[in-house]
């Protein structure tokens, strides 16, 4: 009898953190056209792709969707599962779904592993780091899957021993690694080793690693060739030679159990190879249902067969450079290999400025924070809790648990911009920010933002300026496009754009009253406003709002009150000021003006009160983060723009002067048409779409005019705009009462007139809208039709037809 055979595909699944630190939100990413950004674009080619996987009939049919991640050991990263949490909800309770339904498939294994919390290269960080990185990555874990990881994903498979000793010092039972990283093996209980290459090293069987301090952790060795024909040589292209190549690595016949698996970034299934997702369904099909191998994940493995072999590793070693870890801090010749000629000298100076920024804030949070936590390193491994639960009771129970005393609410807000210093210190060495070929790019950005985050942050509670030395550190560092200079020029013109403070809240807290109905607090990102007092005056054809209103934050209780005021003019100018709050006397005469100004009609009057009192109105539509820009220009378009224009021909002096600023200001992405007449059909779109029920016909009849009149149609982003649109639809048509006759031919005629639309349209999310019906209500009305209901047979022939249409294989 043959020896056992399991196969495991492993997928990495990981995106930077990408929140612009000041509002602890993602904003727009003009690369990322037509989405929003690269995470929502990622999300929809790969992670939700993968939670509804196709597996296809010859005829291109879907006969099954299925969840990936059920069958597959996965590791997500732990800041993408908080944006996926609060972003793309459905996405993220199907990976929880799929870790509970993979304990039932292997053995009460779950095949989710954690990740270390912010994808830090681990060798490079010092002993605290590497700590505080494992507990936060484990202690999320535990939030989100409920149980206790068994393995940990290192970020880019990076390895020391220093690392290995906390993973196992925290009950760590195994992590994955390449084959290059195993130096010498050996038979447990023989003391010869032997040195292997990667070439030669067998990931068929796990290893021990015994380690300095008498611990051991389990490694498994990823088949380096198969990994690699995922992630560079096509081996997706199609599902049965996936398999085929995955069961051909097999020993047949073998006399011991033996595992063939692979580890890849899991953005290779549906981002990096388009369909990549499907092949992996239909491999997985295949395995499962076939007799060679079984499939598995690397817990249930490990309880199955444990090591009869050990290992060392190679030390400071990682799966994506093979220079060691140079990848992250020198110019080592890794790189995407996009931009020949380029180097990446500027990897070095980069990371030197931001071991001098960290090495700078240790000794003074020790000392400071000594005086409100009683452990301030523990408090930091501990602050994880409060990452994940940003509640006034969450951070009411972690100063409890940590504060030296009851603190004040002075002390409570220093203590928590100590703790915020620190996680932006952790956050900023991120490895993609060395990753690619220059630091211009957004993932170098994102995370001198976060250091830039961290200098603010101590310039709040020490009163002193870093800046200035670490812009000059940084500009050491070279980019080599030649207009954006060195990294400390990056730096000012790119990050410190970014910086918001609590005036710049109010500011945008202003203009949004003139958009949409305030109230007396509202959110805005991670800051609440409370309007002590809020006035919504009209001027002749000017809007004003003007007001007193307390802006905190949510993440450090920081507290400031401010005056302001705000006016839209006809022509769609947006201008606001803010001041610190003046006396309540000061306010009383500021907004008497202001109404003084109302009452003689005199919208210039009001203008210069308002500019006299608060010290200008500098805070314009280009100034205004790009979202809310985005909104601000999409609300003053609605009011203005004439229902039937399209061309610029049918528009107004007024409102091709209107288009023509919000076209200036950048309130169109890169990507898209700035011409007046895009921008005006884009507007006119939305307004169909926004209705809950659209008029497709009137719809299409927008987009052939257009096209008709020569107006360039972004198709990519008019289909993906549509795209929720045409679900909601289709959701409603089939009703509360999916199994009613009626509500079948009301939907095949909707998916008719979507279909006539001259734009290509994704339909996935109909096809599982439909999918589902066919899992719920089909069996029981089928089973009706088939004892003889002549009206449960007229439904099952019209779901046929339903399914025709949207390429979904009925019965």
């Amino acid at each position: 009898m043959s020896a056992p055979r399991y196969i495991c595909i492993h997928g990495h699944f990981y995106q930077p953190p990408r929140e612009n630190p000041w509002l602890e939100e993602v904003e727009r990413q003009d690369s990322a056209h037509p989405y929003h950004d690269w995470n929502e674009r990622i999300t929809a080619e790969c992670y939700a792709a993968n939670a509804h996987a196709r597996i296809l009939d010859d005829k291109n049919c879907i006969v099954r969707i299925v969840n990936n991640y059920e069958r597959i050991s996965f590791n997500f990263g732990p800041t993408l599962l908080s944006w996926l949490e609060r972003q793309a909800p459905d996405v993220y309770d199907s990976i929880l779904v799929a870790d509970k339904k993979s304990q039932e498939i292997f053995s009460g294994h779950g095949s989710a592993l954690a990740q270390v919390y912010n994808h830090m290269i681990m060798p490079l960080a010092n002993l605290r780091d590497k700590k505080t990185q494992i507990i936060w990555g484990m202690n999320d874990f535990r939030h989100r899957f409920g149980r206790q990881p068994e393995g940990v994903w290192l970020p880019e498979a990076a390895v020391d021993l220093g690392t290995l000793e906390i993973l196992a010092e925290q009950g760590i039972n195994f992590t994955i690694l390449a084959p290059h990283q195993i130096k010498r093996v050996r038979t447990q209980g023989d003391p010869a080793w032997q040195d292997v290459a990667a070439e030669t090293v067998d990931g068929t069987v796990p290893y021990r690693v015994n380690l300095p301090s008498g611990k051991a952790i389990s490694v498994f060795v990823y088949d380096g060739p198969l990994s690699r024909a995922v992630a560079f040589e096509r081996l997706l292209s199609t599902g049965e030679g996936f398999a085929r190549r995955l069961l051909g690595a097999l020993r047949i016949p073998a006399n011991a159990a033996q595992l063939v698996h692979i580890a890849t970034d899991g953005e290779s299934y549906g981002h990096h190879h388009q369909f990549g997702e499907m092949a992996l369904a239909d491999a997985l099909d295949r395995i499962a249902t076939g007799t060679l191998a079984r499939l598995t994940n690397y817990g249930e493995y490990l309880e199955r067969h444990p090591p009869t072999r050990e290992a060392e590793i190679v030390e400071n070693t990682a799966w994506s450079c093979s220079h060691g870890v140079g990848r992250w801090r020198d110019d080592c010749g890794c790189n995407v290999g996009s931009h020949p000629g380029w180097n990446q000298a500027w990897r070095g100076p980069l990371r030197a400025a931001l071991d001098w920024l960290r090495h700078l804030a240790a000794p003074r949070f020790e000392e400071s924070a000594s005086a409100l936590l009683r452990d301030p390193w523990g408090a930091r491994d501990g602050y994880i809790q409060v990452i994940l639960d940003r509640s006034e009771a969450s951070r009411a129970r972690f100063l409890a648990e940590h504060a030296t005393r009851t603190l004040s609410q002075d002390e409570r807000t220093r203590a928590l911009k100590l703790l915020e210093m620190q996680r932006h210190l952790q956050l900023m060495y991120t490895s993609c920010g060395w990753f690619f070929d220059d630091p211009s790019g957004i993932e170098t950005i994102a995370i001198l933002q976060y250091a830039a985050r961290a200098v603010q942050l101590a310039r709040d509670v020490w009163n002193v300026d870093w800046e200035p030395e670490f812009r000059e550190r940084l500009s050491r560092a070279q980019s080599n496009v030649a207009e954006a200079g060195d990294v400390g020029r990056i730096y000012q013109t790119k990050v410190r754009s970014a910086v918001v403070d609590l005036a710049t809240v109010c500011a945008h807290a202003a203009v949004e009253s003139l958009l949409s109905p305030p109230s007396e607090r509202d959110a805005t990102w991670c800051y609440s406003v409370q309007r002590v007092d809020h006035r919504d005056l009209q001027i002749g054809t000017m809007r004003v709002a003007l007001g007193h209103a307390a802006v905190s934050s949510v993440i450090t209780e920081d507290v400031a009150s401010f005056d302001y005021g705000a006016t839209l003019d006809e022509q769609g100018a947006l201008r606001a000021g803010v001041r610190e709050a003046a006396t309540e006397t000061e306010y009383e005469e500021f907004r008497g003006e202001v109404e003084r100004a109302r009452s003689r009609a005199d919208s210039s009057g009001a203008i210069a009160a308002l500019e006299r009192h608060l010290n200008g109105l500098s805070h314009t539509l280009a100034s205004l983060r790009p979202d809310e820009r985005d909104f601000a220009a999409g609300r003053i378009l609605a009011a203005t723009l004439p229902e039937s224009a399209v061309t610029d021909n049918a528009l107004s002096d007024q409102t091709q002067e209107l288009l023509r600023l919000l076209a200036d200001t950048g309130s169109s992405s890169a990507d898209k048409p700035t011409d007046i007449a895009s921008i005006a059909l884009e507007v006119r779109l939305g307004r169909f779409l926004a209705d809950p029920d659209p008029d497709w016909q009137r719809v299409g009849a927008l987009l052939k005019g257009a096209d008709s009149a020569g107006v360039h149609l972004d198709r990519p982003a008019i289909a993906y705009r549509i795209q929720p649109a045409d679900v909601r639809a289709l959701r409603r048509r089939l009703g509360p009462e999916p199994g009613e006759v009626p509500n079948l031919q009301v939907a095949i005629a909707l998916i008719a007139q979507i279909q006539a639309l001259p734009i290509a349209i994704n339909i996935r999310g109909m096809q599982d809208l439909f999918y589902d019906l066919l899992q719920t209500v089909y069996p029981v009305v089928s089973e009706h039709a088939d004892r003889g209901d002549a009206a449960a047979r007229t439904w099952v022939d019209q779901c046929a037809i339903l399914g025709a249409k949207l390429s979904v294989r009925v019965g």
